[in-house]
């Protein structure tokens, strides 16, 4: 069971000196707590005239001005590395901020004027379990993410596909989508979820990227939101398909699927998350040496999960890490083992 409200976890100066070396950390022109002093707000209705839970804020005039240069210069710097040379072309639509979930995040819309092409970017609280999740994302899946943080500010860009729980009403009507590519990535995405420890992935918290390719469509989970990384102690919080918003895709995968194809997907899985440590060895190293010193959950809950994993894998060393960071260190060790054993 998840937890009703996940405790917030600063940034501590280990972790934001690893975002320094990295190139994360920047001074930004706007932050998080500057943009809380909104003045109203209207629910933003989508084109079905359905409630987004989403409000669109309104600043002081005075101010309109200055949060808008501001905000596109925390554009530029997430995009093209503060070059400002393009702010001329750009300027920001709309301003939503969310109440639902741990982050609160705003939503900011940003278009550029000569061909009315708009991205999305967001400014959240900085909670160190969302940017090690993001972090470990970016190092170990095949996606590579761009975030920044300043103080109390996270700024994420934006991950686009069509959310899982939409998907499922869309493949329905697109006969050309073959369900064993999909089954596929799901049964790769739950096995990458589980072995870096990204809790609650639920439909609605996944998107799929879908790529034509020469002779068919490929597909590619990618999640969307971090907040459950390694902070839970229930090991099925970390396993997709254990959710009930996803057992359409679990279906899908037992219908088409045998035991040895659906091992066959994982160890490539992990072959890939072993190859990926491997490449940026240096880098999880210091982000394991940040980790392991970090009180990222509750007594209670690290002493859970570092039992039920030890009963998962038959390993007993999971059952003395005390901490979060000993138990993702100890769950990729296992994959490197495991793939570079001989």
């Amino acid at each position: 069971m998840i937890s009703r409200k996940k405790i917030f976890i600063p940034i501590a100066p280990t972790l934001r000196n690893y975002l320094k070396q990295y190139n994360r950390e920047h001074k930004l022109p706007v932050g998080y707590s500057q943009l809380k002093y909104y003045i109203d707000s209207v629910a933003y209705i989508n084109e079905h005239g359905k409630d987004t839970l989403w409000e669109t804020v309104l600043y002081p005039q005075d101010q309109i001005d200055e949060i808008h240069e501001g905000l596109k210069r925390v554009y530029a710097r997430l995009k093209a590395g503060g070059d400002i040379k393009a702010l001329n072309h750009l300027y920001i639509e709309r301003i939503d901020f969310c109440s639902f979930g741990n982050s609160h995040p705003f939503r900011i819309k940003i278009v550029n004027r000569y061909n009315d092409v708009y991205d999305y970017f967001y400014i959240k609280t900085a909670d160190a379990s969302r940017v090690y999740g993001l972090e470990i994302e970016h190092i170990l899946s095949p996606n590579q993410l761009h975030y920044l943080t300043d103080d109390d500010t996270l700024v994420e860009e934006h991950i686009a596909g069509i959310p899982g729980d939409h998907f499922l009403s869309l493949y329905e009507h697109r006969p050309e989508f073959n369900p064993k590519r999909i089954a596929k990535e799901f049964v790769k995405f739950n096995e990458r979820c589980f072995i870096r420890l990204l809790g609650d992935m639920r439909a609605y918290n996944f998107v799929f990227d879908i790529t034509p390719d020469f002779d068919a469509y490929q597909f590619r989970i990618r999640a969307i939101d971090f907040d459950q990384q390694f902070y839970e102690g229930n090991k099925n919080i970390y396993m997709p398909q254990y959710f009930k918003e996803n057992f359409p895709y679990v279906q899908m995968a037992q219908k088409l699927f045998n035991k040895e194809v659906i091992k066959q997907y994982q160890l490539e899985e992990r072959f890939l998350i072993a190859r990926r440590l491997r490449e940026e060895r240096h880098r999880v190293k210091s982000l394991r040496d940040v980790l392991v010193k970090e009180e990222l959950s509750t007594p209670e809950k690290v002493y859970q999960l570092a039992n039920e994993l030890a009963d998962h894998y038959e390993d007993v060393i999971f059952s003395k890490c005390d901490s979060m960071g000993h138990i993702i260190d100890r769950s990729l060790k296992r994959v490197l083992m495991s793939t570079y054993r001989k």
